[in-house]
């Protein structure tokens, strides 16, 4: 049975399968894909452009928002046709380093929530959560927190369709979109999928979808209908069996890391509230502790901390620090964000904190780096406390000042900073 939840609140559903369904089998391919993504980080970068027709580019639209996209304007369209269809839009030239901020910042989530993560492009993923339902939650609830995180700490809209085979998890974004969630109930795929336009399935442009629709075939349904000879006959050898295939939801491909990636990092959205030293070094020792667990898994070291902010008039800032040698020991990397957050702490008391993000980089592969002596105290400790996790769970353990800051009074890591008389919220 197909479910559709509320598409503002993060609802909605796909499942899918690797091959055909098996009985038993649950969805666990999950993929994400920002929605209008480069006029999305435009309209949250400037307040002004928001619930208004935005379109990036000069001479050619690389992305345009949904305002404008409801007025008929699509990509990649000349600016001079979508400023006839939508006069009142307003052009901006494109930010690639804001974008690829924005994107960094979105696959460091992703691979916070899994290890298994597949891009495909600066703004969509797949994500492969199987075996993660005991220490996590379901696909739905992991998808769910997923986009809950994005849209928390990045300030973006993301869409996932969960299912269990890659293309059919796809199929559901595109479905879901904007800012959804789409679950395809697993006993239920084919009856999702047939009543779809065949321009659903991949690899239909414009001439193969005009091909079907010369023979009468419309939907997927109609494809999946036909023998596969006959499908070969209009679409070709190589198409028609893959059109053939996928219109049964055949598809064997499995979730693959195409690369390394050139740094590992984690983030926190923060509430618009004065904060104390106190509590930033918890926040920090928290996202510290993802970071280096994640590296330490990943048998990764590096080099280079950086630390990013995001304040109350949504302006950013980062900092950063390159260590003489590369690491993955969280008291080395920990000590060199607290040096970074010092340096903050005039900007931070005045404007306001809402985010605060740890990438590390400069990575490389930690058989290939030689040690240095003597071997740092935090060694051992790093192995115990992942052996713990690793046991029972990544919440299981935690810092004793986060614990100490819910109870009572504590003493600070680094002394306090000056205390303001008065710190208003801003609006």
């Amino acid at each position: 049975m197909q479910t559709k939840l509320c598409r503002t609140a993060l609802e909605s559903t796909a499942i899918l399968c690797e091959h055909m369904f098996v009985p038993g089998r649950s969805a666990s391919i999950l993929h994400a894909d920002l929605d209008s993504f480069y006029a999305s980080v435009e309209q949250r970068d400037s307040p002004q452009l928001r619930g208004k027709p935005v379109l990036v580019g000069r001479g050619v639209v690389t992305a345009a928002s949904y305002e404008a996209k409801a007025r008929g304007v699509r990509t990649p369209m000349n600016c001079g046709a979508a400023l006839k269809l939508c006069p009142d839009a307003i052009v901006v030239d494109p930010r690639m380093e804001a974008y690829s901020e924005a994107s960094s910042d979105v696959f460091d989530i992703f691979e916070d929530t899994t290890p298994s993560v597949e891009g495909l492009s600066i703004d969509e993923a797949f994500l492969e959560v199987g075996g993660l339902e005991r220490l996590v939650g379901t696909p739905l609830s992991i998808a769910t927190t997923l986009r809950s995180r994005v849209a928390a700490e990045v300030g973006l809209n993301i869409t996932v369709g969960i299912a269990r085979t890659k293309f059919l998890a796809k199929v559901a974004s595109g479905v879901a979109k904007p800012d959804g969630l789409l679950l395809v109930d697993p006993e239920k795929e084919l009856d999702f999928l047939h009543p779809l336009p065949v321009q659903k399935l991949w690899g239909v442009g414009k001439v193969t979808t005009a091909k079907l629709q010369d023979r009468g075939l419309y939907t997927v349904g109609d494809v999946a209908a036909l023998p596969l000879e006959t499908v070969v006959a209009v679409a070709g050898t190589a198409a028609g069996h893959k059109l053939h295939a996928l219109a049964h939801n055949r598809d064997h491909r499995q979730v693959e890391r195409r690369k390394r990636r050139s740094s590992i990092g984690s983030q926190r959205a923060l509430e618009r509230r004065p904060k104390d030293r106190t509590e930033l070094n918890g926040i920090l020792g928290d996202i510290v502790d993802r970071v280096t667990h994640r590296m330490r898994l990943s048998n990764r070291v590096g080099r280079t901390v950086v630390l990013r902010f995001r304040f109350d008039d949504f302006s950013r800032a980062t900092r950063s620090v390159t260590l003489p040698t590369a690491t993955s020991q969280t008291p080395d990397i920990l000590n060199a964000c607290h040096s970074l957050l010092q340096t903050m702490e005039t900007t931070i008391r005045n404007e306001g904190l809402t985010l605060l993000g740890l990438s590390v980089t400069n990575l490389a592969d930690s058989d290939e780096m030689q040690l240095s002596l003597p071997f740092a105290d935090g060694t051992n400790l790093d192995a115990a406390i992942d052996d713990v996790r690793a046991r029972f769970g990544t919440a299981s353990i935690g810092r004793a000042t986060n614990v100490n800051r819910q109870l009572g009074p504590t003493v600070p890591i680094l002394p306090d900073w000056p205390s303001k008389k008065s710190v208003e919220d801003k609006p």
